[in-house]
Formats: C-alpha cells, sequence, structure tokens
C-alpha cells in the first residue's frame, strides 16, 4: 500500500485544508469493538483461548469494516485503529489466530487505500521503550512488534506514513531511549513516531529525541500548552514547535499533530467533550487527530466553523 497514492492533491492545497481524524470510536455506536480481559482468556484451555480468540478477532475485522464505512460516509481521511483491536496478538496464541487471517487483513488495507484513508495507531501508555526494568522495555517491544504486523499483514507501508506513536516514557532517560529506538526492528522504527506530554518530556525535548532518534515528531497543542503553563494556544512557541516538528518527517506533508481542548478550563489536562480553541498555526496542518471526546461530534464542528473560514482565506 504505497503512500503516495494516497496524497490525491497537491501539498499545497492539502496544507489549506487539514484532514481531521477520527480517534478508534464514535460517540454513537456506529463505531464499537469487542474485548476480552487476560483474566478471563488465562481460565480457558489453550483451544479454548485459539477458539476465543478467532470468534473475537472475525468480530473486530467486521466491525473495523463498518468504521471504514463510517469514515466513507463521512469524508473522513485519517483514522486512528485502536491498539486493542486483536488482543494478545504479543502472545503466541494470539500471532497463531492472526496468521489465519492473511487474506481479510490485506483486504482492510487495499480498502482504506481505495477510499484514500490514512491509517495511525496509538499503543497504550504502558509501552515504555526508556524503562529502568528491562522487563518492561522486553514487553513493550513485544507489543509494538505485535502491532508492526498487524500493519504488514494489512499491507500498510514501513513509513511514518503509517504512524505507530508513543510518549517518551521514563522522565530523565532521553539517551537511553534514543539508542533503544535506534536498536529496534525496521518494521517497528521506520513506522515510530514521538509525541510530547504534560508533565514529563516538553516538546522541545521530544524534538531533541526524534532528531537524535531518527524518527518524526508528533506535535500535541494541548500537552504543550499544560507543560508549559501557557496562557494561548497561540503563544509564539507553538509555532515554533509545529515548524520545528515538520523538520523531523520525510515529507511535510505527512506531518500529524494532535489537538484537544481542557475541559473545564484552559490547562485542564482532562479533555473537553469538543474543540472550541485551535491553534492559527494549525491551520497549515495537512493532518490533525482530534482528541476531544465527542468524536464524530467534535469533528463536525470544526467543519462547520473553523474549516470553512481556512477555506475561504485559501480562495
Amino acid at each position: 500500500m504505497p503512500a503516495p497514492s494516497l496524497l490525491q492533491t497537491s501539498s499545497a492545497t492539502q496544507a489549506l485544508t487539514p484532514e481531521l481524524g477520527l480517534v478508534c470510536i464514535t460517540t454513537s455506536q456506529a463505531v464499537r469493538y469487542k474485548t476480552l480481559t487476560r483474566k478471563r482468556l488465562l481460565l480457558m484451555s489453550p483451544a479454548e483461548q485459539t477458539e476465543a480468540l478467532r470468534s473475537l478477532y472475525a468480530e473486530n475485522l467486521r466491525r473495523l469494516h463498518l468504521a471504514l464505512t463510517f469514515c466513507q460516509e463521512q469524508g473522513i481521511r485519517l483514522y486512528r485503529l485502536p491498539s486493542g483491536l486483536f488482543p494478545f496478538a504479543d502472545m503466541a496464541v494470539g500471532r497463531a489466530v492472526l496468521e489465519e487471517l492473511v487474506e481479510p487483513l490485506g483486504q482492510v488495507g487495499q480498502r482504506a487505500e481505495e477510499l484514500g484513508l490514512r491509517l495511525v495507531l496509538h499503543p497504550e501508555q504502558f509501552v515504555v521503550l526508556n524503562s529502568d526494568n528491562p522487563t518492561v522495555i522486553e514487553n513493550s517491544i513485544l507489543v509494538l512488534s505485535a502491532l508492526a504486523y498487524q500493519f504488514d499483514l494489512m499491507g500498510l507501508p514501513q513509513s511514518s506514513w503509517t504512524v505507530m506513536n508513543i510518549h517518551g516514557g521514563k522522565g530523565d532517560r532521553a539517551e537511553r531511549l534514543v539508542q533503544n529506538i535506534q536498536a529496534l526492528p525496521e518494521t517497528i522504527r521506520s513506522r515510530l513516531t514521538l509525541e510530547n506530554d504534560e508533565h514529563t518530556y516538553s516538546a522541545a525535548e521530544i524534538f531533541d529525541i526524534c532528531r537524535a532518534a531518527q524518527v518524526a515528531m508528533v506535535f500535541d497543542a494541548h500537552h504543550h500548552l499544560v507543560h508549559e503553563q501557557l496562557e494561548s494556544y497561540d503563544d509564539p512557541s507553538v509555532a515554533e514547535m509545529v515548524a520545528a516538528a515538520q523538520t523531523t518527517w520525510p515529507d511535510p506533508t505527512w506531518q500529524l499533530v494532535h489537538i484537544s481542548n481542557g475541559r473545564e478550563t484552559l490547562r485542564d489536562p482532562r479533555h473537553s467533550d469538543l474543540i472550541w480553541t485551535m491553534p492559527e498555526a494549525f491551520r497549515q496542518m495537512p493532518w490533525i487527530e482530534v482528541e476531544a471526546k465527542g468524536k464524530e461530534d467534535a469533528i463536525a464542528k470544526l467543519r462547520q466553523e473553523w474549516l470553512p473560514d481556512i477555506i475561504s482565506v485559501a480562495s
């Protein structure tokens, strides 16, 4: 699934009309997935585990196609897959079941390409590549390997077009993080991106790590605002970090950023239902993941109130 086929518009046009991305599920029941707890799985016999995962994976594949249809109907061209789409795929039993789905998973990637839909992913927070505990690092790499394998089976490119985005992890361990990223298998490292957070790694610190590790940076405006205790999304440092992050992407038209707003106050780290304030610097961003709790409603609000102004200025 070559990335350039998804970039049908010119980079100039795309920069003037940002694509707003849906994160995992919808507020309605249109996009939902099944889950299975580890406790429940481990109570089963090996044969029962296999059958349970076969049923779960098949059902989530069906629901994933419903998600692609939803994105098609809503004109959404960026979709973040749930990290738990195929739970326990980092275990032998899960990987074996996943290997039975080579053809249907390939069909997902092919359909996404036909729809012009970019697929990305954000692994769970327990993925920490610079932990003081070697077991945590080993388990993190197992999880990332399983997720990368899912992308491979879908035929998605091994590049930062198909993002697997993580946070910096353990504080004051930047050098260890760089070293461990550089040692990752290519199927992981080529897709890995790093994101600044509210408390541990600032945008400037993550930028330095991304430059050293040679991976792309996903700039999160709200995390930056909270971390730096800013009074506005239009603080000059926002535009500066957007521009800096862009230099880490192999293709500037692939640059991905995140937006959320505080639930009750400007610097409230909890996400609001809708997006009320957008950074001026995001007007030129090609891809924006909307991390509001309102999901598709937040995207609809931005399309109604924010995008028309951008298109009007461009015209």
